[in-house]
């Protein structure tokens, strides 16, 4: 089997796992795929059971395995796969699906000042039009699935003495631990439910939000707000903020001692609040709390864990504006975010 192919069994395995039903590079179901590709050779003309019943709909067990493909589809699946096109690799191999999945109408991810949102139903598989990428090429897989657990569960922030997120905003900015503080307008300690069980962390504040003291404003915090409403959440429901509480200087990036003097706000806030899920926005914050320098694209998809709390990873607001091909993979990546915190 070619490293294309390998790399595709791969991706599906890992989508299993973590309970997708879709699969989502072209609307494929994952076990119709998954055993297409991971089936061994069996005579196509091989007569099933007698007194066989149809198995039910998405019930692969109980149907025939056809034929496994011959070499010369073999070649062609490798040549469409190693062109980066999975859709012409299944056909190829005879996995293309009976039906697709269907997606909402687009509509555009941000819309004019004053218009009403009306977001549309947030269901398993399908994509709400504020993620709906414009593109209809394939989202390639991830070469390497891991899980990354940061910190144990009895870690503390050290600052047992602030009893409220009040005095953590408070504490916040009174702080002079690093220079940030002596070039920000104003800080940005985070907003939402003192009760909220999902929060989401993001980098650090930009101009708008130095400007106003508030985190996600602007454009990026409205595709948010977009975003939390597809799962089910009202901005006011969660807790937003960022792993800096000041804006570094023209948004650079922050050096490792801002980091370190934010931090044990971070973990106050985390330990006031007792969050189910961390949902981390962009590549500075899933690499600050999961201490690596790996890609956002292999860290997404995945639960990882933060001082105990799971933890998924993905896109940046703004990176989805600038790209819309990433609204897709995000879009998945909320929904595990929303699993993990109906969970029991």
């Amino acid at each position: 089997m070619s490293d294309a192919h390998e790399r595709l069994l791969a991706y599906l395995r890992q989508r299993r796992e973590l309970g997708e039903s879709e699969f989502v590079l072209d609307g494929v179901s994952v076990e119709e795929a998954y055993r297409v590709l991971a089936r061994r050779a069996t005579p196509p003309s091989a007569p099933p059971p007698s007194g066989a019943r149809p198995a039910a709909p998405g019930v692969s067990e109980a149907r025939p395995i056809p034929a496994p493909p011959d070499s010369a589809s073999r070649r062609a699946a490798a040549e469409a796969a190693k062109d980066g096109d999975w859709r012409e690799a299944l056909r190829a191999i005879d996995a293309a699906p009976a039906s697709r999945a269907k997606v909402p109408p687009e509509r555009p991810a941000v819309r004019p000042e004053g218009t009403a949102v009306e977001p549309a139903p947030a269901t398993e598989g399908s994509v709400p039009p504020v993620l709906a990428s414009r593109s209809t090429a394939p989202v390639p897989p991830q070469d390497v699935a891991y899980r990354l657990e940061v910190g144990s569960d009895a870690a503390g922030s050290g600052r047992a003495d602030l009893e409220s997120l009040d005095a953590v905003a408070a504490a916040i900015a009174r702080c002079g631990a690093c220079s940030l503080a002596a070039t920000a307008r104003n800080h940005v300690p985070g907003e939402g439910n003192p009760l909220a069980r999902f929060v989401v962390v993001g980098e650090a504040p930009g101009e708008t939000e130095d400007e106003l003291g508030r985190p996600f404003v602007g454009k990026s915090g409205e595709l948010l707000t977009k975003i939390l409403d597809a799962i089910g959440f009202r901005r006011e429901d969660v807790f937003i903020c960022n792993v800096l509480k000041h804006r570094p200087p023209g948004n650079r990036n922050p050096t490792p001692a801002e980091i370190v003097a934010c931090r044990p706000f971070l973990l106050r806030q985390l330990e006031l609040l007792q969050p189910k899920v961390i949902l981390a926005l962009g590549t500075f914050a899933a690499q600050t709390l999961l201490e690596t320098d790996s890609p956002i694209g292999k860290l997404r998809g995945l639960e990882h864990r933060y001082h105990g709390i799971p933890l998924v990873a993905t896109y940046h607001p703004a990176a989805l504006l600038r790209n819309p091909n990433w609204k897709r993979p995000a879009w998945e990546d909320v929904q595990l975010a929303r699993r993990i915190f109906d969970r029991p």
